[in-house]
């Protein structure tokens, strides 16, 4: 039997208790636990009534993204508004138990990719971006071990978003370049911790932006001019703790960097 409306609302409304809480559950209520992705969707698409849609995220592009949760493909989640910080910004420890920050590229939308019956290719969903951002997400869950709740129970708790920075669009001709060459550094505290590059995203960021339009093509939903995407870590998540601050370093596409508060 197919998880009705009410269920997914009182699903959302316990995974919203605990975020805002700071609490942790070890899974769903039997009778709230997605069994698909479309479910997992359905409950995920409440959180909108919590606050304006910023953009979206995709989570586990990477192997070792897919590892840190326990899935074996991409995610899509919802970035919320009151979740967005300016570059530079203290951001709130609050209860994370994720503990991880990542890098990633970003891509702002010049206009609207509507649900198609044909896949949109590449190209197409290039040709509808305005401008290409350094980023980092920092994701947590609602889950106590997250890696064990599967993917629908994932998609639910947002795709394991949580708080986002967007740094400033760059003013490099990125259409040109190599992205899945295109090397990143992530730093915590003043050190050296990763380096990523572009092909440890899907194989390149441009395929996860399509990945994305046509994830959220397939369950009836528009991707908005303005909104963002955020594609993925393209390094192995950044270690943090409360105090540190976290900067990644694109090369010419620009830097963005973060600080974390007291726990």
């Amino acid at each position: 039997m197919s998880m009705t409306p009410e269920q997914a609302k009182a699903a959302s409304d316990l995974i919203v208790a605990h975020w805002r809480a700071g609490s942790r559950m070890t899974e769903l209520p039997d009778a709230l636990r997605p069994a698909t992705r479309a479910e997992g969707y359905a409950i995920q698409a409440h959180l909108e009534a919590l606050a304006p849609l910023f953009g979206w995220k995709i989570a586990a592009t990477s192997a070792a993204g897919q590892s840190h949760i326990g899935v074996d493909g991409p995610l899509a989640g919802r970035l919320l508004a009151d979740h967005v910080y300016q570059p530079g910004a203290t951001l709130p420890w609050a209860n994370n138990t994720m503990n991880v920050a990542e890098a990633e590229f970003a891509f702002r939308m010049g206009r609207d990719l509507p649900p198609r019956a044909a896949p949109y290719t590449v190209a197409e969903a290039l040709a509808a971006v305005a401008t290409l951002h350094p980023a980092i997400e920092v994701p947590d869950s609602r889950f106590t071990d997250f890696a064990k709740v599967g993917g629908p129970a994932l998609i639910a708790d947002n795709a394991c978003a949580h708080d986002f920075v967007l740094g400033p669009a760059t003013t490099a001709d990125w259409r040109t370049l190599n992205l899945v060459e295109h090397r990143a550094i992530g730093t915590v505290a003043g050190k050296l911790t990763r380096e990523g590059i572009g092909r440890n995203v899907l194989g390149d960021p441009r395929i996860a932006l399509a990945w994305l339009v046509n994830e959220l093509s397939m369950h009836a939903i528009t991707l908005r001019a303005g909104q963002v995407v955020t594609t993925g870590t393209c390094l192995i998540p950044l270690p943090i703790q409360p105090g540190d601050e976290v900067a990644v370093d694109f090369g010419v596409l620009g830097r963005v960097s973060v600080l974390f508060g007291a726990a």
